[in-house]
């Protein structure tokens, strides 16, 4: 029988402690490249009396993301030669010339969010030696619709084929009227729209990288082998941002994440006794693997998408009792051995 197994909380402001307590490795010898490219400033910077022109310089300074910007994010064929490419281009600067005006000013100089994405690329380095990271971090502004779905979160920000770029038009402050507004609240609830936030770039741009490493499960996995799946991702996330309080890696509020923590067993108990670690129904398991107000069968005060607590939290107890295990092969060690040798037993 499903049960309210989640009682109101009082709210708390603080975040909750972050990592597992290991020690952190000294990465500050590690050289990263990254060089950081304001596109919006650029793109916005154009003269519309001169669209043509101005798009051409702007092809030259940015061969590669102008083209992927233009095609697969504003939609618009680069090839088009009707003249609607710069229609639509002059409409598309006209309308959303207040969200970058509102952008300028949420996120600033950028330099803070900068030095955090260097220093995760530094961890990413030590952990994963081999693997090639981009090595540019692009800004852009994009349609408010341009919302893409990762392993353990949806966000505005992405992976290209050389550069991490970042959507600043879903980062301008969970207050931004641009949110709150009816219309705001129609295409993002406030679930959604509370992680639009500057101090979630970094993460969500080591979720994506974390991604690029480590491809998904199709979505016909049990729940356990999808919770694991998300928990090695939370696992490896909070290796590269040590620092960074839990609250922004999981994307709860730092109520739900204490209700998480004070009702762990019970949370582990209802999937348990409903006989749900197993099942393969994406039906019956959607309401845990998926992004929502809240787990409606775990009670009002519960986060949605909690099989992002559970898995992390099997995740950890497997490394604590297998401390030698690197993140590499972590990745390739299979759900169920996880579980097993994880002894996870909350109370």
């Amino acid at each position: 029988m499903l049960r309210n197994i989640f009682p109101i909380l009082a709210l708390s402001i603080l975040f909750a402690a972050c990592g597992s307590g290991d020690k952190t490795p000294d990465v500050s010898n590690i050289k990263v490249d990254l060089q950081t490219l304001r596109f919006e400033k650029d793109f916005f910077a154009m003269d519309t009396n001169n669209l043509s022109s101005s798009f051409d310089a702007l092809v030259k300074k940015y061969p590669r993301f102008s083209m992927e910007f233009t095609e697969q994010i504003l939609g618009i064929p680069m090839m088009d030669t009707s003249g609607m490419k710069y229609y639509a281009m002059k409409r598309f600067l006209s309308d959303y010339r207040p969200i970058k005006d509102s952008a300028d000013l949420a996120v600033g100089d950028f330099n803070k969010t900068e030095a955090a994405i260097k220093k995760g690329l530094q961890y990413l380095k030590y952990y994963f030696p081999e693997y090639q990271a981009p090595k540019q971090l692009i800004t852009f502004i994009g349609p408010l619709d341009a919302y893409a779905e990762g392993r353990t979160g949806g966000y505005g920000d992405i992976i290209t084929s050389e550069a991490l770029a970042v959507g600043l038009q879903l980062h301008l402050g969970s207050n931004s009227v641009i949110y709150t507004s009816e219309q705001g609240q129609r295409l993002y609830p406030a679930y959604i729209s509370r992680r639009f936030d500057p101090a979630y770039i970094p993460v969500n741009c080591m979720k994506n990288l974390i991604d690029d490493i480590f491809p998904g499960l199709s979505t016909d996995k049990s729940l356990v082998d999808l919770m694991v799946d998300k928990g090695k991702r939370l696992y490896i996330l909070d290796k590269l941002m040590p620092g960074t309080p839990d609250s922004l890696k999981i994307g709860y509020t730092a109520n739900q994440l204490k209700g998480a923590e004070k009702n762990e067993g019970l949370i582990w108990n209802f999937f348990t006794e409903n006989n749900l670690l197993f099942e393969t129904d994406a039906q019956k398991i959607k309401s845990y693997v998926g992004d929502g107000p809240k787990t409606m069968e775990l009670g009002d005060e519960s986060p949605g998408y909690i099989a992002l607590y559970t898995g992390r939290q099997i995740v950890r107890a497997y490394m604590d009792k297998n401390p030698k295990t690197s993140l590499k092969d972590l990745l390739s060690v299979d759900a169920k051995t996880i579980l097993n040798d994880s002894k996870y037993k909350p109370r």
